[in-house]
């Protein structure tokens, strides 16, 4: 009789790894190095680290804190340094090749929510709860301009000339870096409920934006094209709307993605108006016990074509609807792990190498399975490393 030894299931075909040491609280952040295989997390424990990712292992290589929870990271663009902001109103700047210590080169009035290194104009920008925006030279102790928003700030997204920040009451302030101590337009977003994430184009012809109502909007800048904005639904399941919380563009094939409190995440071409891989929802068997980071290495790249775990699904138009999931909530990571059965994904596409990478947090309700892989439940915060074959 033949040997059914080569049927057996791989219990781990995606080659996912986790990464240790597990951070002590919810992941607020992830920024893989533009230069090497260095990734770094900020977390609700007030911590800041870094591993090196390096085939199937991970090395924890430092840490720095803050005083209160940290909300955003951003790597400058040679590789050395990492930056860092959040609820102790200020932003931290780690050179972290050379092993220096951390010093403050950003302050605000509240919490920072949001920064970016703009290398052609050798600037930090941050954005916070104290409505302003702030554009700054590390090598001075003050701001070199400082930008009124109408609101307090909630996302921003820069592809260089290009920066869109959505604050808010649903402003969405559109400026050219080229002169960036002037808005360059102001809109109201096209989605009727708050602000939860923004992403430029590639060509930096306009932006995608997310809300907690379950929908995004494609949004050009130029007037002579506003006949080809459209909003779309996703991260629903039948009356149930979920926030989106996270849009990246794929940094090859400029399709992107999509992360939803449904814990799910999706894959679309603006262009084309579909949506190239189906739910890649995480089935969760528990009560809520700890926060999941996930990278998933994209061997198969979102090129579009349809695989045996991929279908295509036109965008349509569609009215707003009533029920909405609303999980911003005011007790923090705790709150969320509360929450019972809401989710707060997160992602990001990056090249690490040559090989674009989907970077997602959300909170594990038990074992991963299905397209990813079985992690047992556990008490921490985890990270874990995975390739996706689509």
């Amino acid at each position: 009789m033949a040997s059914l030894t080569g049927l057996t299931a791989n219990p781990n075909p995606n080659k996912s790894f986790e990464i240790l040491p597990n951070p002590g609280d919810s992941v607020s952040s992830l920024s893989f190095s533009p230069k090497s295989n260095l990734l770094v997390a900020t977390s609700w424990d007030n911590q800041v680290r870094c591993w090196e990712i390096v085939g199937g292992n991970s090395q924890p290589k430092a840490s720095i804190s803050h005083d209160q929870p940290v909300l955003c990271s951003a790597w400058k663009d040679d590789g050395t340094t990492v930056f860092s902001g959040g609820c102790d109103k200020q932003v931290k700047m780690w050179p972290l090749l050379s092993g220096g210590q951390p010093q403050t080169v950003a302050m605000h009035d509240a919490p920072v929510k949001e920064i970016a290194w703009v290398p052609q104009m050798n600037l930090l920008v941050s954005g916070s709860w104290d409505k302003t925006l702030r554009y700054w030279d590390t090598r001075q102790p003050n701001p070199v301009h400082i930008q009124q928003l109408p609101e307090r700030c909630y996302a921003l997204t820069v592809n260089y000339p290009l920066m869109i920040v959505g604050t808010a009451d649903r402003n969405l302030v559109v400026f050219n870096l080229q002169n960036p101590q002037t808005e360059f337009k102001r809109i109201q977003s096209p989605l009727k409920y708050q602000t939860r994430c923004l992403a430029a184009f590639p060509d930096q012809q306009g932006f995608l934006v997310g809300s907690i109502e379950g929908r995004v909007g494609v949004h050009h800048i130029d007037d002579s094209q506003q006949s080809k904005n459209f909003t779309f639904k996703c991260h629903r399941e039948g009356n149930d709307i979920f926030s989106v919380n996270s849009l990246n563009f794929h940094p090859v094939h400029h399709t992107f993605a999509t992360a939803g409190s449904d814990g799910a995440f999706n894959f679309w071409d603006k262009d084309s108006k579909q949506r190239l891989l189906v739910d890649a929802l995480f089935p969760f068997l528990a009560a809520p016990s700890t926060v999941m980071v996930l990278y998933l290495l994209m061997r198969y790249a979102m090129t579009g074509a349809v695989g045996p775990k991929t279908t295509t699904r036109q965008l349509q138009r569609h009215p707003s609807t009533s029920t909405v999931h609303r999980n911003l909530r005011s007790k923090g990571s705790r709150g969320l792990r509360q929450a019972g059965s809401d989710f707060i994904p997160t992602c990001r596409i990056c090249l690490l190498g040559q090989s674009p990478v989907l970077l997602c947090t959300l909170p594990c309700l038990g074992s991963l399975v299905d397209v990813n892989f079985s992690v047992p439940v556990g008490t921490d915060d985890r990270v874990s490393v995975a390739s996706l074959n689509m």
